[in-house]
């Protein structure tokens, strides 16, 4: 497979992935999903009821029009006078019209920010091209960081804070949302939240640089017994090595430039210009949703990162196929 052709296979691999799914504005699962759902059908019947009056004026209009019937310097005062009546009738229903969509349009775009007291609060930053998720909480010790990966209780009101790294990014989950952009400098936020357990994608939907196709995240929701225990899951510490081959893979981890980048927390890595990898191996997808996570995935994309996802800031390491079969062992480990 040629380098071009990789490139034009990846959003249909996206696609496939078996965790991934569609998404799609029109199948809202969660509030304010369903809202804006009612925002579009409003916008667009009441467009289609306009459009047929436009084409029923015209066509009795071409119906009753006679040309040798018309005088085009005759002025008829009743014509006048109807016409008159017509457009200015034409001109109030106009302004009734874009003022409904504007007075609808601002209670939606309003319940998207609804604070709540009871909400769980998510930082999401957006980076070239990938999302860090980081769950806040006022204890400490109750914060954990992971990546492309939301997880939520259903029925429980999110928060999410917003923020970019690098360029304008745009957070997107049209099945729970509508969109919020991520601006560098700026904090935004949205709220929503899930009506029933499921797996729900969502998008970058502000072109961002050359991956920008390939940004995208899961929104995962669950029962609150599930979430509990994914959330404990989460704050633990990395998995010890179980055997030789993840030891092995644990030390060539911690010796090249891997530990300077990103996290795996419990070990002597620390770095923070990539994902946390603490528990990358309970993860549905790897880049940002290029690839269902699998050892195979993990193992291509730690061989040539660049070939995959051109123009992403992780390097590729040169690594012998012992030293790669061992750091994927390790990696899937990390659960």
């Amino acid at each position: 497979m040629t380098h071009v052709s990789r490139i034009f296979a990846l959003p249909f691999l996206l696609v496939c992935a078996g965790c991934s799914g569609w998404q799609s504005a029109l199948d809202p699962h969660g509030f304010p999903a369903l809202t804006l759902n009612a925002l579009i059908w409003f916008i667009v019947v009441v467009c289609t009821a306009v459009w047929l009056l436009v084409m029923l004026v015209l066509a009795h209009a071409l119906w009753r029009w006679r040309p040798e019937r018309a005088e085009p310097f005759a002025i008829d005062a009743g014509i006048e006078h109807r016409m008159t009546i017509v457009v200015t009738g034409a001109i109030v229903l106009t302004a009734l019209i874009v003022t409904s969509f504007c007075i609808a349009s601002f209670l939606t775009t309003r319940a998207l920010v609804n604070a709540d007291r009871d909400a769980l609060v998510i930082r999401v930053r957006g980076y070239q091209w990938w999302w860090e998720i980081t769950y806040l909480h006022h204890s400490p010790d109750q914060v954990f960081t992971t990546a492309n990966e939301i997880h939520i209780p259903v029925g429980r009101p999110v928060r999410v804070e917003l923020a970019a790294a690098d360029v304008i990014h745009s957070f997107w989950v049209p099945s729970l949302a509508g969109k919020q952009d991520l601006i560098p400098g700026r904090a935004n936020a949205i709220m929503f939240s899930a009506e029933r357990a499921g797996v729900y994608r969502g998008q970058c939907a502000e072109f961002c640089g050359l991956q920008h196709a390939h940004m995208a995240l899961l929104v995962i929701a669950e029962e609150p017994a599930q979430f509990e225990m994914w959330q404990e899951t989460q704050l633990a510490t990395s998995s010890a090595p179980v055997d030789e081959e993840q030891r092995h893979g644990q030390q060539v981890f911690l010796a090249k430039a891997c530990a300077a980048c990103h996290a795996v927390r419990g070990t002597a890595a620390a770095g923070t210009l990539g994902p946390d990898l603490t528990h990358i191996g309970s993860r549905r997808t790897i880049a940002a949703g290029v690839f269902e996570n699998t050892r195979g995935s993990l193992a291509a994309w730690i061989a040539d990162p660049q070939t995959i996802k051109p123009g992403n800031n992780m390097p590729m390491i040169p690594l012998t196929p012992d030293e790669l079969k061992a750091v994927s062992a390790y990696m899937v480990s990390l659960k």
